[in-house]
């Protein structure tokens, strides 16, 4: 039997984990290829074949899945990652190809949170300095620049890669990690950097979940950007919903549970 190529496009916890499993339970059934921005100096290691780099929109996506006679797609990408989501759409419906987007589920408010929900990282800028004066900025190396004009805040950011050159911001320190998080971690940071607000995007999932239960044990005020509107589509929010997908899709059994 011919094995079925397909792509997940990734870089988050979910997409190697899917990339992982596919290579476990289906084989040589499935040849699976992760996409990665390439936007981080050292990726996770992922199951399978990689490409890095972008495609130069959906009309290049297109050209890719047809040249690499992709089977399916699966849209793995961060929630906040709009603009190859909008691409593997338009793409995927142009070459007629079945695509499906694992969203991972948002985190769901408890009754202690004290989450002040911003529309876009331009509205979280305007409002940190009425928040707070010592701000952990967790909005990822490309959001940075929003708020280099905020005044009287003195950040806490945290980043993937070590940055090149100094950061646009009037004062802050600089703290380097991956996650998953654990709750100790975020406890300590919290503590030592004496941290009164923390700002984020509503990324949801387990892998940077602990700082938003930290800040809740804290009572500190959480500054969260809605996440966009998702891609019309077939959605799910399990890598094993995904499998069974791609299973169907692919028109293969799934090897482990069958024998």
């Amino acid at each position: 039997m011919t094995s079925e190529r397909i792509l997940i496009l990734g870089g988050t916890t979910e997409a190697a984990a899917l990339a992982r499993t596919v290579s476990d339970r289906f084989g040589n059934l499935l040849c699976v290829t992760t996409s990665l921005a390439g936007r981080t100096e050292r990726p996770r290691a992922v199951a399978g074949r990689v490409r890095i780099g972008g495609y130069g929109g959906a009309a290049g996506l297109a050209a890719y899945l047809r040249a690499e006679s992709i089977a399916a797609v699966v849209d793995a990408t961060h929630p906040f990652a709009a603009r190859i989501s909008s691409a593997a759409r338009l793409a995927c419906d142009q070459v007629e190809i079945p695509r499906l987007m694992l969203r991972r589920p948002p985190w769901r408010r408890q009754i202690m949170d004290r989450w002040i929900e911003v529309r876009n990282i331009a509205a979280a800028a305007a409002t940190v300095g009425h928040v707070g004066q010592r701000a952990w900025l967790t909005v990822g190396a490309s959001e940075i620049s929003e708020f280099a004009a905020v005044g009287g805040v003195h950040f806490l950011v945290r980043l993937v890669d070590r940055p090149r050159q100094p950061l646009p911001l009037q004062s802050y320190d600089l703290i380097i990690g991956r996650g998953p998080f654990t709750l100790a971690e975020e406890r300590r940071h919290i503590e030592r950097h004496a941290v009164d607000v923390l700002v984020c995007k509503a990324s949801g999932g387990g892998a940077t979940e602990a700082k938003i239960i930290a800040a809740r044990e804290r009572g500190l005020p959480v500054i969260i950007v809605q996440r966009p509107p998702p891609e019309p589509g077939q959605s799910v929010a399990t890598v094993d919903a995904a499998i069974e997908w791609l299973a169907c899709h692919c028109g293969i059994l799934d090897a482990k549970r069958s024998s």
